[in-house]
């Protein structure tokens, strides 16, 4: 089972994180020279992992925050944001009302598509706030034809300790929330049980995004971050997590 950062956490009855990630408030927390750092570092291991797959047809579950739209478009992916509320397409309108993307809505953990829909299923911001994250991860697969990438904050990481230091983390972010941290193993084996074996895997960050954030100064994060990938540091203990897992044969 995977492990909470914050122990007190009471989860929601209905699965919505995403509703959360799709707005202005949390748009804002990426926002300045370390924001782009961040959004810049997520976009690039995206189309690296995408890179071996070619382009083709993406879901994106949660994706209201729109993070990777540009980059998956440009890149010629044929992307459908799917959240749990219409409202959800705010911060996605401009793609969708070029035609560039399109958004659906409805149930997180019962996505209203057949089997084996998209080439790609991709899910960012959403799996470490989801109470029935092995529910989310089966409709992840099951739509998805060749592979599926995800985002979690790991064990092997100094998130490991993020229970203890949220209260410093919330006076840098403000609003940010609880959230599960999950040991590889698990996430590897919740996925295994569909048919997907990982298939590649790039940590983002060694340092803490919070710490990044209470730098404000992204020369030093990069200067910081490349230090720790020149000493092997990033590769090993490196979080947030974009895992790449790809269907069996």
């Amino acid at each position: 089972m995977s492990r909470r950062a914050y122990t007190s956490w009471v989860p929601a009855e209905s699965e919505d994180a995403d509703q959360e990630t799709s707005s202005e408030a949390y748009a804002r927390r990426f926002a300045g020279a370390v924001g782009a750092l961040f959004l810049e570092t997520q976009a690039q291991a995206t189309l690296d992992l995408l890179a071996p797959l070619g382009s083709g047809s993406l879901l994106d579950v949660g994706g209201g925050h729109g993070q990777v739209t540009g980059p998956l478009v440009e890149a010629g992916h044929a992307v459908t944001v799917f959240g749990s509320d219409p409202r959800c397409r705010g911060r996605v309108a401009s793609f969708l009302d070029s035609g560039r993307a399109r958004f659906v809505s409805g149930d997180l953990l019962g996505l209203p598509f057949p089997d084996r829909s998209f080439d790609v299923a991709l899910s960012y911001r959403l799996l470490p706030h989801v109470t029935r994250w092995p529910e989310l991860i089966g409709e992840l697969c099951r739509v998805a034809r060749r592979a599926v990438l995800v985002d979690y904050p790991t064990t092997r990481s100094l998130n490991l300790a993020a229970g203890a230091f949220f209260g410093l983390k919330k006076g840098v972010e403000g609003n940010t929330r609880p959230f599960q941290v999950f040991r590889d193993a698990d996430i590897e084996s919740a996925f295994a049980r569909h048919g997907f074996r990982q298939s590649g895997r790039r940590p983002q960050f060694f340092l803490p995004m919070a710490l990044h954030r209470a730098l404000r100064l992204a020369p030093l994060s990069r200067a910081l971050e490349g230090l720790a990938l020149a000493f092997g540091l990033l590769s090993a203990f490196g979080s947030p997590v974009i895992l790449r897992l790809s269907r069996d044969g």
